[in-house]
């Protein structure tokens, strides 16, 4: 089991981390939402938390909870800029379908 980043996502990370101050690295998730039933959880963790998963990617520390690593498996984080917008986009092997607005999805 894996996640990982882009260089282009874990320099972006590093560079939030270091303007922050503090960081243990970044903790993704999923939550129950949205049209296609799931959505990502994205935040800063000043901390390991107690049952975290952890895995190292370009020297920034990912953290998951067990539950949603089932969905996230093999999950490479980009940080990318598309025309006037930019962030991080999820490439996950596990989904099956999206939502058409792209917040949510199905695996």
């Amino acid at each position: 089991m894996s996640i990982t980043l882009t260089e282009k996502a874990a320099a972006h990370v590093k560079s939030f981390i270091a303007k922050r101050g503090q960081g243990a690295g970044l903790r993704l998730g999923v939550r129950t939402s949205g049209c296609s039933g799931m959505a990502y959880t994205l935040e800063f963790a000043d901390e390991v938390a107690e049952g975290d998963i952890t895995f190292d990617s370009h020297g920034v520390t990912v953290l998951v909870d067990p539950k949603s690593l089932v969905y996230l498996d093999g999950t490479e984080l980009d940080y990318a800029r598309e025309g006037l917008n930019e962030g991080f986009k999820f490439n996950n092997p596990n989904v099956k379908d999206e939502c058409g607005c792209g917040e949510s999805f199905k695996v």
